[in-house]
């Protein structure tokens, strides 16, 4: 059984368009003579909603023209993004450093019959960043979601001699690329009226392990930059989020090496203290991605979703 709590803003819902139409069909019908019962125009009324409500729903998650600039996205939860945009019909960058891992990610995307644009870059780099926008926008003309997924972690202990180096380069991939790349596609998303995802972490709430807290930081970072700059943004019709998951197994939790190794053990037991007894994939948090950016979140911006197998309820974990 999951259990959790949606706040909800002002909004004009399908009961209140239920309402609506029903109230409309029923002076039609009954003008028209076409039924004497009121039971069957209960059940007219539904079943003619439901229909409509499963069209618009379907439409909303359809990403057809549609371009989508992923960074980090050779592997993982990245790859899994870019994939699964373009199993709805979208044009993605797929930006990363490793080209045989973009190749094989190209495949996959090109399954679902969208070639997608591969860029080898390291966004930490000013100017590879400049040349990754550069690049789609000649390509595809235009960015309509960027997902800021790039991201790098580390044993930074703070009373090691390292710990500023590791510090300022985890900063760099995890905070500053991320703000970087956003100046530069916020133009292009105002004149598309786009939004922009930014993957976090449930370590931007609470410390996962001794040694990682400039990881930790780095993300809480995110978050609170992605609060502001939604904002900032709203006025002009961009939505920013966040999307935030707990463990998932990925390459990039392989790198961490807080055990020394992640081994298959480590994961089985990070199962049994996760509530839900289950650690997440990376394809469930490409759904979350999809919805967050579709039209069917288009009320949502500054909120953050958490998709972490109920670890932040349990609290921090070693």
């Amino acid at each position: 059984m999951f259990t959790n709590a949606i706040l909800l803003g002002l909004l004009f819902t399908y009961l209140q368009r239920f309402v609506i139409m029903r109230r409309l069909q029923v002076s039609i019908l009954y003008r028209l003579d076409i039924f004497k019962s009121q039971s069957l125009g209960y059940k007219t009324s539904v079943y003619a909603l439901s229909g409509q409500v499963r069209s618009l729903y379907s439409y909303a998650m359809n990403f057809n023209d549609k371009v989508i600039f992923v960074t980090g996205g050779s592997s993982g939860i990245g790859a899994a993004i870019a994939v699964k945009f373009a199993a709805h019909g979208a044009k993605v960058a797929i930006v990363g450093r490793n080209e045989t891992k973009l190749k094989n990610v190209s495949v996959e995307c090109e399954r679902s019959g969208s070639k997608p644009l591969i860029i080898i870059a390291d966004v930490a780099r000013d100017g590879d960043a400049d040349k990754a926008i550069s690049a789609t926008i000649t390509h595809f003309g235009k960015i309509d979601v960027l997902v800021n997924n790039a991201g790098i972690t580390g044993y930074s202990s703070i009373v090691t001699n390292d710990t500023m180096v590791l510090f300022d380069r985890i900063m760099s991939v995890n905070l500053r690329a991320a703000v970087y790349i956003t100046h530069l596609t916020v133009p292009y998303l105002i004149e598309t009226k786009g939004n922009i995802i930014n993957v976090s972490s449930i370590a931007s709430t609470c410390a996962l392990s001794k040694g990682h807290y400039a990881y930790c930081t780095s993300k809480a970072a995110l978050d609170h930059f992605s609060r502001c700059i939604a904002l900032e943004l709203a006025p002009k019709g961009v939505r920013v989020n966040t999307v935030n998951p707990g463990p998932v197994k990925t390459d990039f939790v392989e790198n961490m090496r807080t055990l020394n190794a992640y081994s298959d053990d480590v994961w089985e037991k990070l199962k049994t203290i996760m509530p839900l007894k289950r650690i997440g994939n990376s394809e469930e948090i490409a759904d979350l991605v999809i919805f967050v950016a579709s039209d069917n979140a288009g009320s949502v911006t500054g909120s953050s979703f958490f998709s972490d197998n109920g670890s932040l309820v349990r609290g921090a974990f070693e």
